[in-house]
C-alpha cells in the first residue's frame, strides 16, 4: 500500500496505478489519491461519488472539491453533510457547475438563509450568484444584511440580476459599515456602467 507521499508524487509523475492504489489507504492517503487522480485526468465520477460517502470528513471534503470539475456528480446529498466544511466546499463546487437544477438551487437557497455557519451561507450565496437563477434573488438580497463576509459575497452575487430591488440592495451596500462590502458594491456599479 503506497503512503501519502508516494501517492502525491504519483499525481505529478503520471503514475496512475500508484495514485489509484491510494484509494484503498487510510483517510489522508485516500484524500491525496483523489487529488492525484484528478491531476492525472484519471479520476472517475464513480470514484468521487464513493468518496463523497466516505466516513472521514477529509476525504468527503476533498471529493467535494474535485467534484467542481465533474458536473455529472450530484452534490445535492453532500449539501446536507454533517460537516460544515464539506457543505461549504460542495456549495462552492455547485457554483462551479453553474447548474440550475431545481434541487440544487432549492438547497443552496435553504443554506443561504438557514445554515448556522457563516462560511456555508457565504459559499451558498456565491454559488447562487454564479448560477444566476431568478428564484435566488430574494435570498441573495436578504444575505446583504448578514455578516460582513456574507454581505460582500451577496453583493457580488447580485451581478447577474437586474431590477429596482437589486439596485436598492446595491445602494445600501454602498453605505455599508464594512469597507469590503462597500468596495464590492462600487466594483459592481462600475461593471454595470
Amino acid at each position: 500500500m503506497p503512503d501519502r507521499r508516494a501517492v502525491a508524487i504519483a499525481g505529478h509523475t503520471g503514475d496512475a496505478v500508484i495514485a489509484a492504489a491510494g484509494l484503498a489507504g487510510d483517510a489522508a492517503v485516500r484524500a491525496t489519491a483523489l487529488g492525484a487522480l484528478e491531476r492525472l485526468g484519471k479520476l472517475t465520477d464513480e470514484q468521487i461519488i464513493t468518496a463523497l460517502d466516505d466516513h472521514d470528513v477529509r476525504v468527503r471534503r476533498r471529493a467535494a472539491e474535485v467534484a467542481a470539475t465533474h458536473p455529472a456528480v450530484d452534490l445535492v446529498p453532500t449539501l446536507s453533510d454533517t460537516d460544515p466544511n464539506v457543505v461549504e466546499t460542495a456549495a462552492w463546487a455547485c457554483g462551479e457547475h453553474e447548474s440550475n437544477r431545481p434541487e440544487v438551487v432549492r438547497r443552496l437557497i435553504e443554506l443561504s438563509a438557514d445554515a448556522a455557519e457563516p462560511l456555508v451561507r457565504e459559499a451558498a450565496v456565491a454559488a447562487l450568484g454564479a448560477i444566476g437563477d431568478p428564484a435566488a434573488i430574494d435570498v441573495i438580497i436578504a444575505a446583504t444584511s448578514d455578516k460582513p463576509a456574507v454581505r460582500r459575497r451577496a453583493v457580488l452575487a447580485l451581478a447577474p440580476f437586474e431590477g429596482d430591488h437589486v439596485d436598492a440592495a446595491i445602494d445600501r451596500a454602498l453605505e455599508d459599515r464594512d469597507w469590503q462590502v462597500r468596495q464590492a458594491a462600487e466594483d459592481l456599479r462600475r461593471a454595470q456602467s
